[in-house]
């Protein structure tokens, strides 16, 4: 069986994890800490990072940009991007702003404070930090919010590698409570319409130990 190499938490990981489950493939999760260097993962990639991919011919795939376009390639059974040269353009734009703009400003940051901080016997979460991750991220939602006013779907009227990157990122914001959904309602309606997809019932039943989601968080209708 093809195995992915994920962290709860890691946004990348749970992209991965969309996309595998959006082309209906079967697949099992291996969870690993990306900060050990005891982890098995610095042997299928030397960068330490995940996700990883090893699909059933033996294929080593690392990193979520290499990922999302080796099973778009590989696996035609369900397309996540159209033909369309321009919408494939608009959902790379995307899929790329989401996973190293949103990712350095807002995921990476808070996961840090919030989750990874625990394991190494740091100080306590910055109050004052993640007020700030929280002003960024508002920002970030009121861009999507433009998206969704004038499109179906974040890159166009197809659900796409565009929309999987976001929601990815979002129920990990979620998960820790950072989301101000009442400010955006535009952007909830999206979100719901993701959650609802069968490609989503993982990550809703995921749990990180000793770090309880937001009571919301997995409810379809919130």
């Amino acid at each position: 069986m093809r195995k992915l190499y994920y962290y709860q938490l890691c946004a990348f990981s749970r992209t991965a994890l969309l996309a595998l489950a959006e082309k209906k493939l079967d697949f099992s999760v291996e969870i690993t800490k990306f900060w050990d260097r005891d982890s098995p993962l610095l042997e299928l990639n030397s960068f330490g990072r995940l996700p990883v991919l090893i699909d059933l011919n033996g294929s080593v795939v690392s990193g979520i940009f290499a990922i999302v376009e080796y099973l778009e390639e590989v696996y035609d059974n369900v397309k996540l991007l159209e033909q369309s040269a321009t919408h494939r353009a608009e959902a790379r734009r995307i899929f790329q702003w989401f996973n190293e703009d949103f990712a350095s400003e807002v995921t990476v940051p808070l996961v840090f404070e919030k989750d990874i901080k625990r394991y190494f016997q740091q100080s306590p979460s910055s109050s004052t930090l993640i007020k700030q991750i929280k002003v960024s991220m508002n920002a970030y939602l009121k861009q999507i919010e433009k998206f969704v006013e004038r499109r179906n779907w974040l890159a166009g009227n197809t659900f796409s590698f565009a929309d999987i990157a976001a929601a990815a990122h979002l129920s990990v914001v979620d998960y820790l409570g950072g989301v101000s959904w009442h400010q955006f309602q535009l952007v909830k309606e999206w979100y719901m319409r993701i959650k609802s997809r069968p490609s989503f019932r993982k990550l809703l039943t995921d749990r990180v130990p000793s770090l309880l989601p937001s009571s919301h968080y997995s409810d379809l209708d919130f």
